[in-house]
């Protein structure tokens, strides 16, 4: 809103101030701001609003060492996180950008999923919320919007170097040969329309999802929109329940989505940033660049957050802020071309989903053989089996978070090692 303000006072007034202010630097620095002013400042009232109306968390005994102290917490959190990445986007980003579009469109529609669940578990008193198979169909139908739009809008293309002859794909739709200028010297790219991603650590590091057909039969090329929307639905599905499981702590997925955010922001930047994706080798998307805003206000409105949830939290995020902010790094992770870097950045996520389905299989199997289950962990999620151990879940909490920065860092070393 702000920059195309400011972008019209620049243009009809001959202002040089406007342009400042409309800058990517000063737009991001002011959405972190704002971001982290709405989490903190605003956030008390919305606490108090949810004391007043009596919006606890129902505990169920699970003998957890301080879990009966949480009784009664506010949850339904995640408003506040989302107001805090929504208003400072709509405020300083380009509204106009598809990817930041795609973004708050995620944002919405995961956080209203997430908000019917904590609806019916607080006013309808059932506390297994909305049913399993709405949430899945809610999160699938996310991702086949979003794999159809980045797959056939005209506006979400990639460039890549090319010298001499102009070599595509018939996966490239709408190519362009693009001449740039870098250092003096001209660069020939090529711009198009392709389902590509990043393989980490893999000098050629590009990957085409029409390879996995074309290697069954060359024909099948033309189903690769098929297989590229059933793998970014299967993204943001997996990513968005994986961050509901890692809530089972007081300021543990805030923090790990901060870091994660922090992350992203660093391969949004580059990405976007012609002399960096040259320098490093990597592919330039035009006006990913934007995504900083919308990442910035990210970071701001967990760490704002993380002032009243840290341990001992005086509010829960609850689903409406847990499944938003999943959806949120897998799209981002996503439209950033990074997808296959999710295990490594998002460790922290996968291991406590790996955690429940291990300990759900393995019991089952040798309840099997043996007549009586065993267990991996003593239980499951993860962390609960620290807490089983004796961990304090500030402590946990905190170690977590080490290892979603020693994760994030190598998942940036990947722009690097190859």
């Amino acid at each position: 809103m702000f920059y195309h303000l400011f972008d019209w006072i620049k243009d009809n007034y001959n202002a040089p101030w406007a342009g400042t202010f409309a800058a990517t630097t000063s737009r991001l620095l002011a959405a972190i701001m704002v971001s982290l002013l709405i989490s903190t400042f605003f956030g008390k009232a919305i606490i108090k609003k949810l004391q007043k109306m009596q919006i606890g968390e129902s505990i169920r005994d699970l003998g957890l060492q301080g879990q009966t102290s949480k009784k009664g917490t506010p949850t339904m959190g995640g408003i506040i996180i989302l107001l805090a990445i929504i208003i400072p986007t709509v405020l300083f980003a380009k509204l106009d950008n598809i990817y930041i579009i795609i973004m708050l469109v995620t944002a919405i529609w995961c956080g209203v999923i997430g908000f019917i669940d904590d609806y019916i578990k607080v006013f309808k008193k059932d506390k297994d919320g909305l049913a399993g198979k709405y949430k899945v169909v809610g999160q699938i139908t996310l991702g086949i919007v979003i794999g159809s739009v980045l797959y056939f809008n005209k506006n979400v293309v990639v460039e890549r170097q090319f010298v001499g002859t102009l070599q595509t794909t018939s996966q490239d739709k709408d190519v362009k040969d693009i001449v740039r200028k870098i250092d003096g010297k001209e660069i020939h790219y090529v711009q198009a329309r392709t389902p590509i991603t990043t393989i980490p650590f893999v000098k050629n590091h590009e990957f085409s999802y029409a390879k996995l057909l074309t290697w069954i039969d060359g024909s099948l090329e033309k189903y690769t929109w098929i297989v590229y929307v059933l793998a970014v639905t299967f993204i943001i599905t997996a990513v968005s329940n994986a961050s509901n499981l890692t809530d089972g702590l007081d300021g543990l997925a805030t923090g790990v989505s901060a870091i994660i955010g922090a992350g992203l922001g660093v391969f949004a930047y580059v990405s976007g940033n012609l002399l960096l994706s040259d320098y490093l080798n990597i592919m330039y998307i035009p006006n990913i660049g934007e995504l900083s805003i919308f990442i910035a206000a990210l970071i701001g409105a967990c760490v704002g957050f993380l002032w009243y949830n840290s341990f001992p939290a005086q509010v829960f995020m609850g689903d409406t802020g847990s499944l938003a902010l999943g959806g949120i790094i897998a799209s981002l992770a996503i439209v950033m071309r990074k997808e296959l870097l999710i295990p490594i950045i998002c460790f922290v996520f996968v291991a406590e989903n790996f955690s429940v389905i291990l300990q759900r299989y393995y019991f089952k199997y040798t309840k099997k053989k043996y007549g009586a289950g065993r267990r991996i962990f003593k239980m499951a999620p993860l962390h609960h089996h620290y807490q089983k151990l004796n961990y304090h879940e500030s402590k946990i909490a905190v170690r977590f978070w080490i290892v979603t920065i020693f994760s994030v860092i190598i998942g940036i070393m990947m722009l690097r090692i190859r």
